[in-house]
């Protein structure tokens, strides 16, 4: 599972060869969620304050979102991301 980013205790990873359609997940202590990058759809429970922080960073960097997604789509290492400032 690489991680692409971290900030604010959140840990932001894909996974190689995961399933369509694109996303990414987030992790944050017991709490996980899934992002879905073509419409910013949430699945999972995350405290609220850290899941407008998640979708904020979704925001900012989507089309890097996208080519990581298709570098793991080929078993290639994802780039790391920019975390939240």
């Amino acid at each position: 599972m690489p991680v692409i980013s971290r900030f604010l205790g959140i840990v932001i990873a894909m996974y190689w060869n995961d399933h369509a359609p694109p996303h990414f997940h987030a992790k944050y202590g017991e709490y996980e969620i899934k992002v879905f990058l073509l419409d910013g759809v949430v699945e999972g429970s995350f405290p609220r304050r850290s899941l407008k922080h998640v979708l904020e960073w979704y925001e900012l960097h989507r089309e890097e979102l996208l080519e990581d997604w298709r570098l793991c789509e080929n078993n290639e290492t994802p780039n790391a991301i920019k975390p939240l400032e």
